[in-house]
């Protein structure tokens, strides 16, 4: 496990916007309580309470990864999106101390959904 520090900054902040994914049609997330994770120099990412996403668009997937600084990381395709969607949704379910407001959501990777909007 690696903390945040200088060399590899991360800050999570509360969204005030409204963010919505879509998805061919479909809205598969709706939150007015997403976080903005600002990790390095990675572009920003939107982490979505799971009570904002509609999990029955979505199946779990045996893809895994793990990220040094937040944990082992699980996987999820959106239904509705094709081959252009497999692995396109991702959560840390037991994300280490330094990260643990991002316990409870999940991210969107924006080239994998047709849209990710913030009002």
């Amino acid at each position: 496990m690696k903390l945040p520090g200088p060399d590899h900054p991360i800050s999570i902040q509360p969204n005030p916007a409204r963010v919505v994914v879509s998805v061919a049609g479909h809205t598969i997330a709706d939150t007015g309580n997403a976080l903005t994770l600002r990790e390095a120099d990675y572009s920003a990412v939107q982490y979505i309470p799971r009570k904002d996403v509609d999990f029955s668009q979505l199946e779990r997937t045996d893809h895994a990864t793990y990220c040094p600084y937040k944990g082992d990381c699980s996987y999820y395709s959106v239904l509705a999106g094709g081959n252009k969607s497999v692995n396109a949704v991702w959560s840390y379910e037991d994300p280490f101390p330094a990260v643990a407001q991002i316990r409870e959501h999940v991210a969107f990777y924006p080239d994998r959904v047709d849209e990710i909007t913030e009002r």
